[in-house]
């Protein structure tokens, strides 16, 4: 018997306008998904870019107000790197994972491994001196209350990922990621399920929310294209119980690539 063809649809939020520090953001998504005739469904995932949740929720810092210690002016040499950005970065860190000229790759305090503890200057006002912004301090609780305040608003509550473009070992190139999660599995375990000869799987598990996260990041966009909402739907979830971020931060014990 033939199967039938699997689909989703993923469409970018319009109209949004720029965020700034606290305003409200499910307020400012429900109105844009309004106007632009958009309903959420049961079932629906909200992809957030990290920005515009870093910056409604205050996490832009002017420069001009960071004293970089004695470390991160030592740091700062090695790296070739602004040592008032270096002293942001060792804030946000837990262990300097790898430094060179030109690079700080770090495990910041969510777990996460990448570079300058996933600060970034790229798409953000500068205009009153240079600013530097910081990731949500809690990128899942982010993504809870996101999900809230749109139910709330819309009577629907959609699943929410905080997405942001983070690089990986041994490949080139950013991809979009999950580093916020909620209302959905982050990590699917597939061992024991057969594969189309009937063999159990033995090792196979799904970054699920990632690959929800890359395929958002795909209308996103990288650049000035302006669509940090992305809404999808069809996604098969599975009955898996939803996770939260740190599912997909592999432990320590299991890191064999440091």
């Amino acid at each position: 018997m033939a199967q039938a063809a699997r689909e989703i649809s993923i469409r970018a939020v319009p109209g949004l306008p720029m965020v700034a520090a606290g305003d409200d953001l499910a307020a400012i998504i429900a109105g844009a998904l309004a106007a632009a005739g958009m309903r959420i469904a049961t079932g629906d995932v909200l992809v957030a870019a990290q920005k515009i949740v870093s910056k409604a929720e205050g996490r832009l810092v002017p420069l001009a107000d960071v004293a970089p210690s004695p470390e991160a002016v030592a740091l700062a040499a090695e790296v070739e790197k602004d040592p008032r950005l270096v002293e942001l970065i060792l804030s946000e860190t837990d262990e300097v994972v790898r430094k060179q000229p030109g690079a700080l790759i770090v495990r910041d305090r969510r777990g996460l491994v990448l570079a300058n503890a996933g600060i970034d200057q790229s798409n953000v006002a500068h205009d009153g001196g240079e600013a530097a912004l910081l990731l949500p301090a809690d990128p899942d609780a982010s993504a809870r209350a996101l999900a809230e305040g749109l139910g709330r608003l819309t009577g629907v509550q959609p699943a929410v990922i905080v997405a942001d473009s983070l690089g990986r070992a041994w490949r080139m190139g950013t991809i979009g990621q999950a580093i916020g999660v909620h209302g959905l599995p982050a990590l699917l375990d597939l061992r024991g399920r057969p594969d189309l000869f009937g063999r159990a799987l033995q090792t196979s598990e799904l970054g699920f929310a990632d690959e929800v996260a890359s395929a958002a990041s795909l209308l996103m966009g990288q650049a000035n294209e302006g669509c940090p909402v992305v809404l999808v739907r069809g996604i098969a979830m599975e009955e898996a119980p939803a996770g939260t971020a740190r599912d997909l931060v592999r432990p320590r014990h299991m890191d064999l690539f440091r």
